[in-house]
């Protein structure tokens, strides 16, 4: 395993909310963070999940200090770094961004300033520094220098710290182009961030660098490095095994050989989306929402192009 690049940067100012348009939390408006509780579940004997607002939180506690998993928005981290103080003594270490949306990163600059040393791929980097236009066009807010990740990769890296070995796996090109998941060999848990979900369909934020041949790479990749009772923590949703994943990358499988017959016969996007190709999982699925349709429109323009 081996680290490939190493880029300091040093920080001052504020970050605020990184808001991205495709972040699920921004589908109903900004929360009002002042009533959001952190809940802490403990998976093993030194790591634990933090559920907030916005993605699962991965913490590793233990004599060489903490390691984290996403850092969600950025008004919660005065109420994570408490939640983290009632389980460890030691001080935040390292922090790794599984991709780059605002639930996920929103905390950067906040324990950036912390002396936190963050990690994330080079592409979620660049998209930090250079975010796209939001929803209503409005020019993105560049992530402020003390929130971008000082160690950058593109290969895996493996980090040693408290009795685990930390896997950092790059998914090139699945929910965006810079995903990464975890891997805790010793706890044996998997982080996937967002390109696996164990509630709604997928989403292959396509603005972001996302891809369908991605998204399945990257679920075959967790299934690979899972073995039958390994923890599965997915960005958003319960935890869940190697047969919940298995039976989601079918799934996906499924719905693009539908999708793709309907494309062959020339159907436009909406016809596809008409068609209601996701009525077979619908029940399989839990809060469905309106995910079904804006993922067969993913899938759609995926494979017209």
């Amino acid at each position: 395993m081996m680290m490939k690049t190493i880029r300091p940067s040093r920080a001052l100012l504020a970050a605020g909310l990184l808001a991205a348009a495709s972040a699920p939390v921004f589908a109903q408006g900004q929360p009002d963070f002042s009533k959001v509780e952190i809940k802490t579940n403990k998976v093993t004997s030194n790591f634990y999940t933090l559920d907030g607002q916005g993605g699962t939180i991965g913490v590793l506690t233990g004599p060489d200090g903490v390691f984290m998993v996403d850092a969600q928005f950025a008004p919660l981290t005065d109420k994570i770094v408490a939640a983290i103080k009632q389980i460890s003594d030691g001080r935040i270490r390292f922090m790794v961004n599984t991709h780059v949306h605002g639930d996920h990163t929103g905390g950067n600059e906040n324990l950036g300033r912390m002396g936190v040393t963050i990690l994330a791929r080079e592409n979620l980097r660049m998209r930090l520094e250079k975010p796209n236009p939001g929803a209503n066009g409005a020019p993105g807010v560049p992530t402020a220098p003390a929130g971008l990740p000082v160690i950058t990769y593109d290969a895996p890296v493996t980090i040693r710290m408290d009795g685990e070995e930390v896997r950092l796996i790059p998914a090139p090109a699945a929910h965006t182009d810079g995903d990464t998941f975890v891997k805790f060999v010793n706890a044996d848990v998997v982080m996937t961030g967002d390109f696996y979900r164990s509630i709604q369909y997928p989403n292959i934020d396509r603005g972001n660098g996302g891809s369908l041949p991605g998204l399945i790479n990257a679920l075959n990749a967790v299934i690979a490095n899972a073995g039958p009772n390994t923890k599965i923590v997915p960005g958003h949703g319960p935890t869940v095994d190697r047969n919940a994943v298995t039976a989601h990358r079918d799934m996906v499988i499924a719905l693009r050989d539908k999708v793709a017959a309907l494309v062959k016969e020339g159907k436009t996007q909406e016809q596809v989306v008409a068609a209601k190709p996701t009525a077979d999982f619908d029940a399989k699925v839990q809060q469905p929402g309106t995910t079904g349709d804006r993922f067969i429109g993913q899938l759609y323009a995926e494979l017209k192009k």
